[in-house]
């Protein structure tokens, strides 16, 4: 049986107040936050290689399997450790409504854990770049499936208008931030990895878009000198994309759950009485 929703609702608050006191060692959650912007870095350089070729091939399948082997991501989050801004989102909102963190605190987690992040997946994407693992070809002289399907990935991005890249923001982390509430839900490891799974490929496979990927992917495009991708275009899609991240995984989902478990919270009061 999953957890009561308010039993949940008060582990996620619980967990808030945690964050923040992380935050008096700033190095020690610098790197956490820098882990989880690697981690995820991991399941988007595994997405580029592994369906690099199945682009190239125009496969109706591509989608699919980049779905499949995103969720790698979240699993090394959560079971790793580490500090993922999109995933703080849905715990600081809940802190706040609970009223364990002041909006401030909330504030600083979310924006520490965003800035650890960014600096974790510009140094993977260094190292991968350096690595030139997207640039193995099966044939010499014909262009890299890995570093073609990247191209095409920012190109895209580039292109696309800051309303849908917003919207494309709200719709991913509204999954995310559900992947995690779900998997607090269960004590059971096996069924945390299938609620993450699940979801994360609902995110990948339906194209919307993750701030914290998008480091890696511009990041890797900065390195490799992509046309289009410039620093302006990497803030624009970070401050969009951002931005529908923080509205989806905080107002849908934590808000959204906030609310609706403090009636069940207050009936269990008002019985005691």
């Amino acid at each position: 049986m999953p957890i009561p929703l308010p039993d949940a609702l008060d582990e996620q608050s619980t967990a808030s107040r945690a964050k923040v006191s992380q935050l008096r060692r700033p190095g020690r959650y610098l790197l956490l936050s820098c882990l989880a912007g690697a981690y995820v870095g991991v399941a988007g350089v595994l997405l580029i290689t592994v369906t690099g070729p199945l682009g190239a091939a125009h496969s109706p399948w591509t989608k699919l399997i980049q779905g499949i082997v995103f969720g790698v991501a979240l699993i090394l989050v959560v079971f790793a450790g580490s500090e993922l801004c999109t995933g703080n989102v849905l715990t600081m909102t809940q802190g706040v409504l609970r009223r364990r963190v002041s909006v401030l605190g909330a504030a600083r987690v979310i924006g520490f854990s965003f800035l650890g992040n960014l600096i974790g997946s510009v140094v993977f994407a260094w190292i991968v770049h350096r690595a030139g693992v997207l640039d193995v070809v099966a044939v010499p002289g014909k262009t890299a499936p890995g570093s073609a399907l990247l191209t095409g990935m920012l190109t895209a991005k580039t292109h696309e208008s800051a309303e849908a890249l917003f919207f494309r923001g709200v719709l991913c982390n509204f999954l995310v931030c559900l992947a995690l509430w779900t998997a607090g839900r269960t004590r059971s490891d096996g069924a945390k990895i299938a609620l993450i799974f699940w979801c994360l490929l609902a995110f990948i496979g339906s194209g919307f878009e993750h701030v914290v990927a998008n480091m890696t992917y511009f990041s890797l495009g900065l390195f490799a000198h992509v046309p289009g991708v410039t620093v302006a275009a990497f803030a624009r899609d970070l401050l969009f994309v951002g931005l529908g991240n923080l509205v989806g995984g905080g107002l849908l989902v934590g808000a959204g759950y906030a609310v609706v478990a403090r009636p069940a919270e207050s009936a269990v009061a008002g019985a005691m009485k």
